[in-house]
């Protein structure tokens, strides 16, 4: 099996969706601790309408301390290209993508000047961090669409290509939630290279080089396929239900680590040892 890799320079903070913005906000407050005094850039580019999640974000951030927060936002990919918007990368130590649509994101700055700035933060060792649909694009392959809250049938997933800022796993967000264990397995199905994550609502992994640690109220559930002997994924007709012999399952909540190398957990009395 080929090494995975990822870049150890920088943070990812990667969020399930509905994070807590109004009690502890543990994640938001693990964000803020990584962007420090420098400025943070909030890309709502996942949602046709921006001005709600900037509104919301700019406030619980300048409540946790950081005052120096803009919003980069695209209607049309020819914008990528504004000067304007590039230099507000400018003394920039966080970007933290919103919720929405994950295509929109890949498709509206993927491979553009925008993307480069993005890269630039996290090979700058700053932080860059994702909500739901920005959870989502942080892969180098990401979930689009598929049906939850139900045995994964074949055919019945859509991937594409991510931003591939952590390499070597597929993420799903709203997991528990959504019910969305069959579609995970199946895109592991598809892939077993691939460790499948699956992130619950107000609960995050950040992830620093080649291991995560889990914050937040719920759960993390990670799929590995590595070893399944079977598989029906190939062979069977669309909309057969999955089958999907030896599966590996682990399931972490706050305080829990992994290392993504060793595709191994780690209980958090271990971490502190």
């Amino acid at each position: 099996m080929t090494p995975r890799k990822t870049n150890p320079a920088g943070t990812l903070v990667v969020i399930g969706g509905h994070e807590d913005k109004k009690g502890d906000r543990v994640i938001l407050k693990a964000v803020a601790s990584h962007v420090g005094q420098g400025r943070l850039v909030v890309m709502t580019v996942a949602s046709s309408q921006p001005e709600p999640y900037f509104a919301a974000y700019r406030k619980v951030f300048a409540e946790l301390g950081i005052g120096d927060t803009c919003e980069v936002y695209v209607h049309e990919r020819g914008e990528t290209i504004s000067q304007e918007l590039l230099e507000r990368f400018e003394g920039a130590t966080g970007v933290f993508f919103t919720g929405g649509d994950q295509l929109r994101i890949t498709s509206q700055i993927g491979d553009t000047e925008l993307e480069a700035r993005v890269r630039e933060v996290f090979r700058s060792g700053g932080v860059v961090a994702g909500t739901s649909a920005g959870a989502s694009a942080m892969c180098e392959t990401m979930l689009v669409t598929g049906s939850g809250r139900e045995s994964y049938r074949i055919g019945d997933i859509r991937m594409a290509p991510g931003l591939g800022l952590i390499q070597g796993v597929i993420i799903d967000q709203h997991f528990a939630e959504r019910g969305r264990m069959g579609r995970l397995l199946g895109a592991v199905a598809q892939n077993p290279r691939l460790l499948g994550i699956g992130i619950d609502e107000d609960t995050a992994i950040v992830v620093q080089g080649e291991h995560f640690d889990v914050i937040g109220s719920g759960a993390v559930t990670v799929v590995d396929g590595q070893g399944v002997s079977r598989s029906n994924v190939a062979e069977a007709r669309s909309n057969t239900v999955l089958s999907m012999f030896d599966v590996r399952l682990h399931v972490l909540s706050s305080g829990d680590s992994f290392d993504l190398a060793k595709r191994q957990p780690v209980a958090r009395e271990q971490a502190e040892e």
